[in-house]
């Protein structure tokens, strides 16, 4: 684990946010319907976090070992567009996406919740794990949210990375001017 000074530091070089999806974006819980059909709750904050990172160019993308429609619908009310599920090999996707974005390991946050993670979290720049992550993810992540998986992870790790550019109190008006307010209406 890092100490504050040291997260500052790092989270003000970071360009891409990449999010793996159960256990961070959701609580890890599998839902299924009567007829099949998966079932995700996702977290509204997260969703505003996510957005307003855009607008201090900072790129999110979606890393995930699955794939399901609510997920699909989710990423594009979220207006995210680097998406890499169904993804086998997450730090050959990694790879892929830091070489089109022409950035480094040192600018990559990731936030993952289990040993699939590790690989990825490793070489990165800001490795965060939530507060409920398998205990050899909290190891190595250098931040361990204070939030659950799917209760607010996305948006901390939005606040650090905001909060070690600018005051989040001033990054948070520009999520209240009107201007913004058709982007955030989806979040």
């Amino acid at each position: 684990m890092l100490i504050p000074n040291q997260i500052k530091e790092r989270a003000g070089k970071i360009r891409l946010l990449v999010l793996d999806v159960d256990g961070v974006l959701t609580d890890g819980t599998l839902v299924y319907g009567a007829n099949g059909e998966e079932v995700k709750h996702f977290n509204v904050k997260d969703g505003v976090g996510i957005k307003l990172l855009a607008y201090y160019d900072i790129a999110v993308a979606i890393i995930s070992a699955k794939d399901s429609l609510p997920l699909k619908k989710r990423i594009a009310d979220l207006s995210i567009t680097h998406v890499y599920t169904g993804c086998k090999d997450k730090l050959k996707a990694l790879d892929e996406l830091k070489d089109l974005l022409a950035i480094d390991y040192s600018e990559v946050a990731y936030c993952g919740d289990d040993v699939i993670d590790l690989k990825v979290m490793k070489q990165v720049g800001l490795a965060v794990a939530p507060q409920d992550a398998y205990h050899l993810v909290k190891d190595h992540a250098h931040i361990v949210t204070q939030a659950l998986g799917g209760k607010g992870v996305a948006r901390e790790v939005a606040d650090i990375l905001l909060s070690s550019r600018m005051n989040l109190q001033d990054a948070y008006v520009k999520a209240m001017l009107p201007e913004f307010e058709e982007a955030f209406k989806k979040s």
